[in-house]
């Protein structure tokens, strides 16, 4: 595991792109709804802020063993911005499990981003080794259920930090 980084992915509309710092400036506009935080709480981050926290992000996890792999979205018609996805890739005791998440911008909801970004994430991730995909979604948040579903993830009765636990396991 310790090779996995992030590679560019391609779907039918969109290239989710490994996340740069540079990419902050853009992607607080793009976050910058407080709706988007209805779910996991805190608010919009500025372009300072997103700098300094794509800094970290990209810097990797302080744990050798733990891969942070993020992406921003890019709808290729459009080329512009619209979210990002995220995996999180941990040893466990079934093999290598990745938590993955996802958030696209307010203008963009609504026109099936998020999940064709999930799907190309689960996808590309299926194709690593990687053994287990989870999400944590909130019960009262059915757009992100209906991205999970589409993903091929299920959700499970166990919870963590309020939310429902969803996963995938890949077959070899």
């Amino acid at each position: 595991m310790s090779t996995l980084a992030a590679k560019a992915i391609s779907t039918r509309r969109l290239d989710l792109l490994p996340l740069h710092v540079e990419h902050a400036e853009e992607m607080a506009a793009v976050l910058s709804d407080p709706a988007l935080h209805a779910f996991t709480g805190g608010a919009p981050d500025t372009p300072q802020a997103l700098r300094s926290r794509y800094q970290r992000m990209t810097a990797g996890s302080p744990d050798p063993a733990v891969r942070w792999l993020n992406w921003v979205i890019r709808l290729r018609d459009e080329s512009c911005l619209t979210g990002t996805v995220q995996a999180t890739v941990s040893p466990s005791g079934h093999g290598p499990i990745a938590e993955i998440a996802w958030v696209v911008g307010t203008p963009w909801q609504g026109r099936g981003i998020a999940t064709e970004a999930a799907r190309g994430l689960v996808g590309w991730l299926s194709r690593q080794p990687v053994h287990i995909v989870i999400a944590h979604i909130h019960p009262e948040h059915r757009a992100s259920a209906a991205v999970a579903t589409a993903a091929g993830l299920t959700p499970t009765d166990e919870w963590h930090d309020g939310e429902i636990r969803w996963h995938r396991s890949i077959r070899r």
